[in-house]
């Protein structure tokens, strides 16, 4: 009895020293476009799935291997999300992940690699028996390793850049915004149907982007299945702050429908009153005629 409970002891301890010294996993984030069909990629790759709009495409070992065109560890992963958001697990090269951007954009053709780091954050998970949970700007430390814990922070680093994306994007309808304001304020009152088009599409675009596309309050399956994983994510989206953004970006929508509906009544007045001083004048026209008439008849 007694060498049974030594044996249980020491492999506690034995793993305890295996889990304190693994090394940290990185996870580099990227926000690359607004959207990426992961069922064209999955068939490509040979994957027999249908995926959905809530769960990534996760490329590892033989896949990955035939994209990089190299021998791959067994920790070497990338989760490609249908938002347009990329994340590399344990993969720092840059000659690869250029390799897989351009792999990427023979099915998304419209992605500028000029620019992709842009949108961009790093990350990593340690592990360390001797302290609890613990969230950085930079790295969470944990106690033991659990399989969940790299699909989940992947999940929070995809949307968070994802936001980033979007949130620059809100800032370039404001300046929009602020240039048609400035024309108002000058007298030059006339907007053109086209221009309050093409914006009030750019905002329907930036609210359909954030909502159907980044899906802040869906949960990956894993949360729904186990506790702890549903614990986890919910402390990494609010250390994120990931739906005060969210918020944020909806509240900053409103204000811009709000905006464009002004822009639109002062328009259609503005047509109103100008085709009522074409029948004034019309009408003018014509009394004068009926004068004329009648002083030269």
């Amino acid at each position: 009895m007694f060498v049974v409970v030594l044996e249980y002891y020491r492999d506690r301890t034995n793993k305890r020293k295996r889990v304190k010294s693994m090394n940290p996993i990185s996870f580099k984030a990227f926000a690359i476009t607004n959207e990426i069909n992961l069922n064209k990629i999955a068939i490509q790759c040979g994957i027999r799935k249908k995926f959905t709009w809530e769960e990534p495409l996760i490329l590892k070992g033989e896949i990955l291997q035939s994209i990089l065109k190299r021998s791959v560890a067994e920790a070497e992963q990338v989760l490609v999300f249908s938002f347009g958001s990329i994340v590399f697990i344990n993969m720092s090269n840059k000659g690869d992940m250029g390799t897989f951007f351009k792999y990427i954009r023979s099915f998304e053709p419209e992605i500028d690699l000029s620019n992709i780091d842009r949108y961009s954050d790093d990350y990593s998970l340690h592990i360390n028996n001797d302290v609890e949970i613990e969230l950085t700007d930079e790295y969470v430390v944990v106690p033991e390793f659990e399989d969940y814990y790299p699909e989940i922070i992947s999940t929070i680093l995809a949307k968070s850049v994802a936001l980033e994306k979007t949130e620059e994007q809100l800032e370039k309808i404001n300046d929009r915004l602020e240039t048609m304001i400035d024309r108002l304020e000058k007298g030059r009152l006339r907007i053109g149907n086209k221009e309050l088009a093409r914006t009030m599409a750019k905002i329907i675009r930036h609210e359909y982007n954030t909502i159907s596309y980044i899906m802040i309050l869906d949960k990956p399956d894993i949360t729904w299945q186990i506790s702890t994983a549903n614990d986890f994510y919910e402390n990494m989206l609010e250390f994120f702050e990931l739906s005060d953004r969210h918020k944020i970006l909806k509240d900053k929508t409103e204000i811009l429908y709000n905006i464009m509906g002004g822009f639109s009544n002062i328009s259609h007045s503005i047509r109103g009153l100008f085709v009522e001083w074409i029948i004034v004048i019309l009408i003018l026209f014509e009394i004068v005629l009926t004068l004329i008439e009648k002083i030269w008849g």
